[in-house]
């Protein structure tokens, strides 16, 4: 649905402009809980390309639930912008709610994409490998499915309500949209993506082992860090951050990579569920937003260092010990397993700092007064 409410116009905005239409909460709600469906009908493809050998055709049911997912989601949006299809001309973009006009042609962009997808399978086979996060065609696809899970995140952006909106619920389909976002971004650099890690493998890490072993799963933690801070701080900067987000990313997220995995990481996903659960008591306690740069950046710094001691904890806990990793009595490095959480620290305090530089500087006296 649509809603019948508009915006209020400005004093300057002139009396013949066409004001934006106002969806409202139930339908972005339904736009993002069918584009959870479109994604998750990804990680089942996703799941299939990395644990079904020999797969040869391009109909596949994962393929269905995927693109099912899509047709559902698309048929959705558009309805939402019928209004700017009337009269048998080109769409009226300024008669689509806000968000929506990206929407629309993210639709477009993808259906070519799928075409694509098809033609470049029917010639060059199924990918299994990390040839697959390259392709041509699956690039086109994701793209445009950021753009259309983001709807939602968009049109609470571009609201100005005369009282702010704060809490999980009113703030609900922003959040899942960012979290979505935030997960297709992750399957396409499932190659740097600490999260599919079992823990015998990141104990092996902690140790002097194999240092090429190290220097991979401290990176992937680097890159891996940036894509679940990043969304937190996003919400953060537009809203006051609202408590149950990071656990609601981190579930959804901790999702994808236990379906990547076949589900041999549970161990790591229950770690990444706890780290969310305190990341949001940090949240309640702090109540970090833009109008607090000094609490959103102490926030950007504990969701570094907390994410990630739980992480390395979940794994030694739940990892073999040290003795049985490698074949040279191998020893822990404490430099790598204190040192880590610190760095993912310090990229936080960066990112908040980037993302948010400070409160706007204090006005002096005007010299014409």
């Amino acid at each position: 649905m649509v809603s019948t409410a508009q915006e209020t116009a400005t004093p300057e905005s002139a009396p013949d402009v066409p004001v934006r239409p106002v969806t409202s909460y139930r339908t972005d709600l339904v736009t993002v809980l069918l584009g959870t469906w479109f994604t998750v009908g990804l990680m089942v493809d996703a799941w299939a390309h990395n644990n079904v050998p020999q797969l040869e055709t391009f109909f596949t049911p994962w393929h269905a639930v995927f693109y099912w997912g899509f047709l559902v989601t698309a048929a959705c949006v558009l309805w939402t912008c019928r209004a700017a299809f009337r009269g048998g001309r080109l769409p009226d973009f300024r008669a689509m709610p806000a968000g929506y006009p990206a929407a629309v042609v993210a639709l477009g962009t993808f259906a070519v994409s799928g075409f694509l997808d098809f033609v470049w399978h029917t010639l060059f086979g199924i990918e299994q490998n990390t040839d697959i996060l390259f392709s041509p065609s699956h690039l086109g696809l994701v793209t445009s499915m950021i753009v259309i899970v983001t709807t939602p995140l968009r049109t609470a952006w571009a609201r100005r309500d005369a009282a702010p909106v704060t809490g999980l619920r009113a703030l609900l389909p922003a959040v899942l949209s960012m979290a979505l976002a935030a997960t297709l971004v992750l399957l396409f650099l499932q190659y740097a993506n600490a999260l599919v890690f079992r823990p015998g493998s990141i104990v092996a890490a902690l140790t002097d082992a194999d240092e090429y072993h190290t220097s991979n799963v401290v990176t992937s933690i680097l890159v891996t860090n940036l894509v679940l801070i990043v969304p937190l701080l996003t919400l953060a900067k537009r809203w006051v951050l609202p408590v149950g987000s990071a656990t609601v990313l981190y579930a959804i997220i901790g999702g994808l990579c236990a379906a990547i995995a076949d589900f041999r990481n549970l161990e790591i996903v229950w770690g990444l569920l706890v780290a969310g659960v305190l990341l949001d008591l940090v949240a309640l306690w702090l109540q970090p937003s833009a109008a607090r740069p000094g609490r959103l950046r102490a926030y950007a710094v504990l969701a570094g260092l907390l994410t990630w001691s739980v992480y390395l904890a979940t794994a030694v806990l739940a990892g073999p010990s040290v003795e049985s990793v490698g074949t040279a009595a191998p020893q822990f490095v404490p430099e790598v397993y204190t040192g880590v959480p610190v760095v993912q620290a310090l990229l936080g305090l960066v990112l908040a700092a980037v993302m948010v530089p400070g409160a706007a500087p204090l006005r002096g006296p005007d010299p014409a007064a």
